[in-house]
């Protein structure tokens, strides 16, 4: 790479130089990520042996997603370490909704001008993402875009790729009125609705900077807490009892996204009092005005991830989630209904 240089690319607005500056700098932090199977980067595809031993019929899961315009809120306080983890965290965990466990990640990082300690900066975040996960940051790309975007603003998205035995992939299917559903505190906003957070509050720096009591910390950094990584407690609980659903709630909120995990003739019935919504989601709705409902419909109001589990599982269900370090409660229960989400 030493040779490689080229000054009308650069005039044009692309140093590769940089580039290769930058991934430099990330290497100590992909390594953290290497688990068993895992390969180096630096070739045309990243590589990665899974352990398939006593798997009968393994399947591949996949999935893929970005950070969204909560990106946005990182060029106004200049902070970039932390939507990586995001980054990661909204691919994991819909892989786990499946039952798969998450073996590998690569990240496409697309910027106006290439800033190798930015860049750098970006990658932690996304290889803390993937030791939360458990696995391995394979690969990626960087491309600058000059004339395409600012010089000092950037996307990222990512993809990740699970595995699980065919025969233990959750069973939707098997769930019936009665059973329960347990849910699994969100670190906050997530990463998800953050077209409607930017119009409600205005941001800017200024407005991120300010205190909040009942948040205990400044605007920004409320907002700016990654999405929780749920891969090694829901593991754990898979593990453990029979969990016969899981739901990620990201953008669409409890209406949206709870549905997707239920049979035909089954829904939801939530308790409106067992729901521990978080002080930020009361803020956004007194500061915007926004009617309960739509704020069901876009935020995940303090709950990540919802199980689905019998009842006669329920309590050690809340249990191994609890030890395994995770806030989780009884949220509600199945019904024989069309409706899909019934909030009560």
């Amino acid at each position: 790479m030493n040779n490689s240089y080229s000054e009308s690319y650069k005039k044009a607005g692309v140093d590769v130089t940089a580039g290769y500056k930058a991934v430099e700098l990330m290497k100590a932090h992909i390594a953290r990520t290497a688990v068993k199977g895992s390969s180096g980067i630096g070739g045309f595809g990243g590589l990665f042996e899974p352990d398939i031993a006593g798997m009968k019929a393994p399947v591949l899961v996949s999935g893929t997603d970005g950070v969204g315009t909560k990106i946005k809120l990182a060029f106004i306080l200049d902070k970039h370490d932390t939507v990586g983890i995001d980054c990661v965290a909204m691919c994991v965990n819909d892989i786990i909704c499946c039952g798969a466990k998450p073996l590998f990640f690569l990240d496409y990082i697309a910027c106006g001008k290439n800033i190798p300690e930015k860049i750098a900066e970006i990658v932690s975040g996304v290889a803390e993402g993937c030791v939360q996960a458990g696995c391995a940051l394979i690969g990626g790309e960087t491309a600058e875009h000059p004339g395409l975007m600012p010089e000092d603003e950037y996307d990222l998205a990512g993809f990740s790729v699970g595995i699980a035995d065919k025969d233990k992939l959750l069973k939707p299917e098997t769930q019936k009125a009665g059973d329960v559903l347990i849910a699994i505190r969100s670190s906050g906003v997530h990463s998800n609705g953050f077209s409607l957070v930017r119009n409600v509050f205005d941001v800017n720096k200024q407005t991120l900077g300010v205190h909040f009591d009942d948040l205990g910390m400044t605007l920004g950094e409320c907002l700016l807490t990654p999405t929780r990584i749920y891969v090694k407690a829901v593991t754990a609980l898979i593990e453990s009892v029979t969990v016969k659903s899981l739901s990620h709630i990201t953008g669409g909120g409890f209406y949206e996204n709870i549905p997707r995990s239920l049979p035909a003739g089954l829904s939801a019935k939530i308790e409106r009092n067992a729901v521990q919504i978080l002080p930020i989601f009361n803020l956004i709705a007194r500061t915007g005005n926004i009617p309960e409902r739509d704020m069901f419909n876009t935020f995940n109001m303090g709950v990540g991830m919802i199980a689905c589990v019998d009842k006669s599982d329920a309590d050690k269900a809340v249990e191994i989630l609890r030890s395994a370090g995770e806030e989780a409660y009884i949220l509600g229960e199945l019904v024989q209904s069309e409706d899909g989400v019934i909030i009560c």
